[in-house]
C-alpha cells in the first residue's frame, strides 16, 4: 500500500513539473500561436461560443472530457484568464488544467494518506480542506499571472506610445510604425511588443482594424490600451493627424504613472504599521526592558540574602 502511494505520488509530481515547465515555457513565436490558435478554434465569436468536440489529439481529448463532465464554463474562463496572462500558445489551456488536476489530486491523496488512521469526521474534514486548497492555490497562481502581466503592459505603455508617435512623425503607416515599435520594444517591453504585433499581422492576415484592436482590448483588459485603441481608429475614420495626439497621450500616461507611484509611496508607511507593530517593537521592548528586569531581579535578591 505505502508502495503503490509512493508511486503514485511520483506520477504526479512528474506531471506537475511536466505541465509547470509547459506553462511557463517561453514561445519562440507568439504570433505563430496566437493566429494558429484563432484559425483552430474561435474562442468566442460575437455571442455564439463553439463545442469542444473529440479527437484532434491528447490534449484536445482531454479538454473534451472535462467539458462532458460539466466543465465547459470552468475551461471557458481559465481560457480567458490564460490569454489575459499572456499564455497564448495551443495546448496552454491543457497544460493548467492538468497542472490543476495534479494539484488537486496530489492534496486529495496526501491528506488522505496522513489521515488513514483517524475517525471518519476529522478525515472528512482534512478531505475538505485539502479540496478547497487544490483549488484555489491554481486559481490564485494564475490570478497572479494576470495581475503581472497587466502591470507590466502598464508600465510599458508611456514609452511605447511616445515612440509610436514619433516613428509616425517619419511617415510610416500605422501598420509599419507598429512593426518598427515591436522591433525595437521586444527586449525592453516583450509583452506590449508582442501585442502590438499581433494586431498587426492580424490585419495583414485580413481581419480589419476595428475587430483586431477590439480582440487587444480584451486580451488586456486595461482601460489605457482601450483609449489608445478608440484614438487610433478614431485618428483613421477622421483622417486627423495621429503622432500628435500620441505624444500628449503618452504625457498624460506618464503622470498618470507618477501619481500612482506617488500613491503607493505614500501607502507605504500603512503598510508597514503591522509589521513594526508585530515584529519590531516587541524586539525593541525585549532588548530595552529585560536587562533593567534582570539587573532588579537580581538586587531583589541580594537584598533578600
Amino acid at each position: 500500500m505505502v508502495i503503490l502511494y509512493f508511486i503514485a505520488v511520483f506520477a504526479v509530481l512528474a506531471a506537475l513539473l511536466w505541465s509547470g515547465l509547459k506553462l511557463m515555457e517561453p514561445h519562440e513565436d507568439p504570433l505563430g500561436s496566437r493566429l494558429e490558435e484563432l484559425q483552430a478554434h474561435a474562442m468566442i465569436t460575437g455571442n455564439r461560443v463553439t463545442k469542444r468536440r473529440a479527437g484532434g489529439g491528447f490534449f484536445n481529448n482531454f479538454l473534451f472530457l472535462v467539458s462532458s463532465v460539466g466543465g465547459e464554463d470552468y475551461l471557458r474562463e481559465t481560457e480567458r484568464e490564460l490569454t489575459s496572462s499572456g499564455a497564448r500558445g495551443k495546448n496552454t489551456l491543457a497544460y493548467y488544467v492538468m497542472f490543476q488536476v495534479g494539484f488537486f489530486v496530489l492534496l486529495m491523496g496526501g491528506m488522505l494518506y496522513l489521515q488513514w488512521d483517524n475517525e471518519f469526521s476529522n478525515k472528512l474534514g482534512g478531505l475538505a480542506a485539502a479540496a478547497l486548497l487544490g483549488y484555489l492555490i491554481p486559481q490564485q497562481f494564475l490570478h497572479r499571472l494576470v495581475k503581472r502581466y497587466k502591470e507590466r503592459l502598464q508600465l510599458a505603455l508611456p514609452d511605447t506610445i511616445d515612440l509610436l508617435g514619433i516613428v509616425l512623425g517619419t511617415g510610416l503607416a500605422l501598420d509599419q510604425a507598429m512593426t518598427r515599435v515591436s522591433e525595437e520594444m521586444q527586449y525592453i517591453y516583450p509583452e506590449l511588443a508582442s501585442e502590438f504585433y499581433t494586431v498587426v499581422m492580424q490585419v495583414k492576415a485580413g481581419q480589419e482594424r476595428s475587430k483586431a484592436f477590439s480582440q487587444l482590448v480584451k486580451r488586456t483588459g486595461i482601460e489605457d490600451i482601450k483609449s489608445l485603441a478608440a484614438m487610433i481608429l478614431q485618428s483613421e475614420k477622421f483622417g486627423t493627424s495621429l503622432s500628435n495626439a500620441l505624444k500628449v497621450y503618452a504625457d498624460a500616461l506618464r503622470m498618470r504613472r507618477r501619481l500612482r507611484a506617488e500613491a503607493s509611496a505614500g501607502k507605504a508607511g500603512i503598510k508597514m504599521l503591522f509589521p513594526i507593530v508585530l515584529f519590531i517593537l516587541p524586539v525593541l521592548f525585549i532588548v530595552a526592558l529585560v536587562p533593567g528586569v534582570l539587573s532588579a531581579l537580581r538586587d531583589m535578591r541580594s537584598v533578600g540574602k
